[in-house]
Order: C-alpha cells, then sequence, then structure tokens
C-alpha cells in the first residue's frame, strides 16, 4: 500500500492540539467529546450574549475603563478590578434613568438600547455565572442588590427590571437615622456574597441621612487549574521592578505543554480552568507578557485603545516550553469609580440626575444623583488556581521535542505584566488588572 505523502502526516502533537482546539479532552482513553456548545446544563438554550455586549464591544469597554483606572489610581502599584461589576450596576443607573443620562451610560458601555443591557445582565446571573462547582468547574456567583431608603417606593417597571433582569433584591431600610447601621448590613452582605474576599466595601462616613439608594454588585469566581502548578517546585526568582530593582519571589514552574504566542512586543499565555462535566462554559486566565521589563506602558496603550484586543491574541495551540515561570500573587485593590466614568464622559448621573424612571415619591426624581460608586476587588494566584472577587456600590442622593526541530517558547513572567480572566464562549471578561511587584499586596 502507498504511503501518503509525507505533506499529509501529523505529529502526535499536531494531532493532539487539534483534537483540543476540537473541543476533545486529551485525559480520558475514551477522548469524549467536551466541546463548548450553546447549551446550558441547566436547561437554558443560548449562552452566547450579543456580540455588541461581549466578544466585541463589551470587552473593549472592560480593558478600556482598566486602561484608565491604571492611568488614574495604579501607576505605580498592583491591581485588580472587575470592569464586569461595574458595569452591572452602571446598567441599573441606566435602567432607572432617562434622556439624556441614559444616552450617556448608553454610549459608554457601547450598547444600543437599555433592552440590550437588561438582557445582556439577565444572562450573565443564569449563565456565565451559574455556579460550575457542581460540575466539577469553577465556583461562580454573582448577586445584586438594592437598599431604598423608607420614605420612597420603586417605580413597578424599574422594581421588575432590578428584580428579573438583575435578580436584584429590594432592602427598604431608614437611611435618615440609621445610616451607619445600613452601611454594616451592605458590607455584610458584600462580604457574605464574595465568600469573605471583600470586607469593608463601605467606609465609614460613605453613607449618612442625605443617601436615598444604594445599589451593590458581587461577584466570585474560584477556579483549578487544568494542569496544576507542584507546589514543591515552586523558587524563589528575581523579578524585576519598573525602577530597575527586582526582588526575590516565589515563582512557579512548569515543563508541560502550553498555550503561548508571541506577537509584536509581547507574549500571551493561556491557563485553562477545569471545567468538569460544565460543556456549555469554558474559562481562562491570560498573562499579557512585554518583552521589554520595561515594555508595560506600551503593552497598556495597545490593552486600552485596539478593538478586539484579546479576541486578536488568544493561543489556541499548545506549543513545547524551555523557561517556563509564573510569580505567585495576592492584589487587593479599591477606588472611587466616579472620577474615572466621568473622565470618559460619563458626568450626567452626578451632575443632573435625570433618574425619574427609579423611585416615585414627592421628591422630582430629577433632583436624585449619583454621589458615589466605590469598587473592591481581590485576587490570589497559586500552584492550585486562582480565587477572586470583587463588589461595587453606588450611593444615591437626594439633592513536540529539539528532536523534531519544533520551536521551543519561553514564557518568564519576571517583570510587570497585564491579566484577565475571561469566559471563552460568551467573551465576557470577569477580572483585568497588572502585576507590577507579586510581594506588595496593593
Amino acid at each position: 500500500m502507498e504511503s501518503p505523502p509525507e505533506s499529509e502526516l501529523l505529529t502526535m502533537r499536531q494531532i493532539r492540539n487539534r483534537r483540543l482546539r476540537e473541543g476533545w479532552s486529551t485525559s480520558s482513553q475514551k477522548k469524549k467529546r467536551t466541546k463548548t456548545t450553546t447549551h446550558n446544563g441547566g436547561g437554558a438554550t443560548d449562552l452566547h450574549i450579543d456580540e455588541s455586549n461581549s466578544g466585541g464591544a463589551m470587552a473593549d469597554v472592560s480593558l478600556s475603563l482598566a486602561s484608565h483606572v491604571i492611568t488614574a489610581y495604579a501607576k505605580d502599584k498592583n491591581l485588580v478590578i472587575s470592569p464586569l461589576s461595574i458595569n452591572v450596576v452602571l446598567g441599573m443607573v441606566a435602567a432607572g434613568s432617562n434622556d439624556p443620562t441614559r444616552d450617556q451610560i448608553l454610549g459608554f458601555l457601547k450598547s444600543k438600547s437599555i433592552e440590550e443591557i437588561n438582557s445582556f445582565s439577565s444572562k450573565l446571573a443564569t449563565h456565565v455565572f451559574a455556579d460550575g462547582e457542581p460540575l466539577g468547574g469553577p465556583r461562580l456567583s454573582t448577586a445584586n442588590g438594592v437598599w431604598i431608603d423608607q420614605s420612597l417606593r420603586l417605580k413597578p417597571a424599574f422594581k421588575e427590571t432590578v428584580e428579573n433582569s438583575y435578580k436584584a433584591a429590594s432592602n427598604h431600610v431608614d437611611f435618615q437615622t440609621k445610616a451607619d447601621e445600613v452601611r454594616e448590613e451592605v458590607n455584610a452582605w458584600a462580604e457574605k456574597e464574595t465568600n469573605g474576599l471583600i470586607k469593608d466595601l463601605l467606609q465609614p462616613g460613605s453613607v449618612d441621612a442625605f443617601t436615598r439608594l444604594i445599589f451593590a454588585n458581587a461577584v466570585y469566581f474560584k477556579g483549578a487549574w487544568i494542569q496544576e502548578f507542584k507546589a514543591s517546585s515552586t523558587r524563589d526568582h528575581n523579578f524585576f521592578l519598573l525602577n530597575g530593582s527586582s526582588v526575590k519571589a516565589p515563582f512557579m514552574k512548569s515543563s508541560e505543554e502550553q498555550y503561548i504566542s508571541e506577537f509584536d512586543g509581547f507574549k500571551v499565555l493561556r491557563l485553562r480552568y477545569k471545567q468538569g462535566k460544565d460543556y456549555t462554559r469554558t474559562f481562562s486566565m491570560y498573562f499579557f507578557l512585554p518583552d521589554a521589563k520595561d515594555g508595560l506602558t506600551d503593552l497598556l496603550e495597545k490593552f486600552g485603545s485596539e478593538s478586539g484586543f484579546i479576541e486578536n491574541h488568544i493561543p489556541d495551540e499548545l506549543v513545547e516550553v524551555g523557561k517556563f515561570r509564573i510569580p505567585k500573587f495576592k492584589i487587593g485593590f479599591s477606588f472611587g469609580v466616579g472620577e474615572v466614568i466621568k473622565a470618559l464622559g460619563v458626568v450626567l448621573p452626578f451632575r443632573e440626575g435625570n433618574l425619574t424612571e427609579m423611585v416615585d415619591s414627592d421628591i422630582d426624581g430629577k433632583e436624585l444623583r449619583v454621589s458615589g460608586i466605590i469598587h473592591k476587588a481581590f485576587i490570589e494566584v497559586n500552584e492550585r488556581g486562582t480565587e477572586a472577587a470583587a463588589a461595587t456600590a453606588i450611593d444615591y442622593e437626594g439633592c513536540c521535542g529539539p528532536s523534531e526541530c519544533e520551536k521551543i517558547y519561553d514564557f518568564v513572567a519576571d517583570h510587570p505584566f497585564m491579566f484577565v480572566i475571561r469566559e471563552d464562549t460568551s467573551g465576557v471578561v470577569l477580572f483585568v488588572g497588572q502585576l507590577l511587584d507579586p510581594l506588595a499586596n496593593s
């Protein structure tokens, strides 16, 4: 029998890569299909979120927001935020506002209509953030809450939106005489919904007798790597800081093949999380490592300005690695969202209000305005995987081997880099951050 031409022969690695790209599991002897589909195990039939809100515009909004937060608050420190959490509470503001405030928020979120935002938020809760732990995947949760002064009443249409689209529970409280007790109640809620990672979301004095409404969102993620790192292999190595000095930090190592791609001026590593029998979603963490030790500024500019940046820079093939190590790290970060989004053009909710669709009361809704937006996030990356959480609150007031001659890839994350946690089927970005110093828990 005549042998096939050499061009038709596949190496074992190429066969394995093809199977991985097509969704096959290489660890099962039966090669059971684990291809991502658009069917949710809970009975829902559409995990895909409209392109303008997921892999396209919404991801662009997330990276742009992260870039501006770094510029404003974290030029010289570690950072992690959940743009998703911020976008969800802004969606609730948009749902309760009127033109031109609504149009301004829609423009910032790059969304066509309030109906689109509400649908997006509903799918987040029921599809993207459905808990995967019972199926052997990541532990996930998201929650929304509304605290409204007892003197006010949510308008029926807005109440229906926050309860159905945002799955938010409404709580009537007494801001006028028990403001600090309400603050502690919101803080306890955020801590519970983030598995204890986000504490003291609202600082003393941030809620007072003039507060009329608080909207809050909390997200939680805990995923284990498909290929966990051996703790016994973790060693201290130099991590080079932006000021030219270095620190000794613990680095995780592996000799296993990895998803790595090289681009102009930077490399990208994709580490996948275990998904078990959750066949609808795939969660990954991406490391964007500049080639130059001081190259983070240039990378950040691309990160925040190029449309489709993540989608255009996804490693899709396993490659052999040479030197490969990633630092362990923990980051905690908090900031006031208001000044950042004002700089990005969202000013009317803070000035003119126009939040006329939220409440029925003797107070004209035009006098209700946003007084502050607080965001707090945490992430830990170690040998087993990743645990991350974030909470956002809005305060309203009245008024192959070498023998095969294939390329060996190095990926040594020993200098500042960016990272992203993403659900790959929908393109939803859960967390974004930068690591400048693995020993500094910001």
